[in-house]
């Protein structure tokens, strides 16, 4: 459940906050592991051909989809995130529209996944509209990348950036139940993005939460971040690999 203490205004500035920064949203961001999307896809009570990528932002989820060999349409409500995944992938159907009130036709999909934007969504109204568009014994599938918190210099960094929104985001949404659907499972997944500490700055740099910041607050968050960065063997020179859990949920329609 959603705190009441929640500032819905900030929460609806930090949805809308990517657009602007589109290309360094598809430069930056991590992919997800093909073995996360795999799982997903097991959930259906058929073998998945058609699937929707929901919010799909810049396409990084929705590459993982086509490279598997699925016929995959994008909808995304920003038309800055949806030229980038356009220039990313010119032969995927890309749509304008938005969680509650998704462009397609009823059962039209075996399944529907949302990387990084569950947490966006009015859930009741969403969930009618993905249980729509899904075909009988069909799957929704949310995923997260997350800090690996087992990581000391990980936990030290997220606390700099404050980066663990998403991370927060996630764990409100584990109890989640819809209705006309399974209940929720969940499996974690270890994950990776090759990174530099240029570079990870510029990924932290597209969080909602810093990108809706004071300019000044930002800036120092960011130079702590570096100072970190630069006392930890691992990640003072060259490139290192950012430890990740990618954390899915899966749902059946019934």
């Amino acid at each position: 459940m959603t705190d009441p203490t929640y500032d819905q205004e900030l929460h609806a500035r930090r949805a809308s906050s990517f657009g602007p920064h589109a290309a360094a949203y598809a430069e930056h961001r991590p992919d997800y592991p093909l073995a996360a999307l795999d799982w997903g896809l097991a959930g259906a009570a058929h073998p998945a051909r058609d699937v929707l990528d929901l919010a799909a932002g810049t396409g990084k989820l929705t590459q993982g989809l086509v490279d598997l060999g699925l016929t995959v349409t994008a909808v995304e409500p920003d038309a800055g995130m949806l030229a980038q995944l356009a220039k990313l992938l010119p032969d995927t159907t890309a749509l304008t529209g938005k969680a509650e009130d998704i462009p397609l036709a009823a059962e039209s999909v075996d399944a529907v996944f949302i990387g990084q934007a569950l947490h966006w969504f009015d859930l009741e109204p969403a969930f009618a509209e993905i249980r729509r568009v899904l075909r009988p014994g069909g799957v929704v599938v949310a995923l997260w990348n997350h800090d690996d918190v087992e990581v000391g210099w990980v936990v030290e960094f997220s606390k700099l950036v404050r980066s663990g929104v998403t991370r927060v985001a996630m764990a409100e949404t584990q109890t989640l139940e819809a209705a006309g659907f399974t209940p929720f499972e969940e499996r974690q997944f270890p994950h990776s993005h090759r990174r530099t500490i240029d570079s990870l700055l510029a990924t932290v740099a597209t969080h909602s939460n810093l990108l809706v910041a004071e300019p000044a607050d930002r800036d120092a968050a960011l130079a702590a971040a570096r100072d970190h960065l630069l006392s930890v063997p691992a990640t003072s020179s060259g490139e290192f690999d950012y430890p990740l859990i990618t954390t899915a949920l899966r749902a059946r329609k019934v």
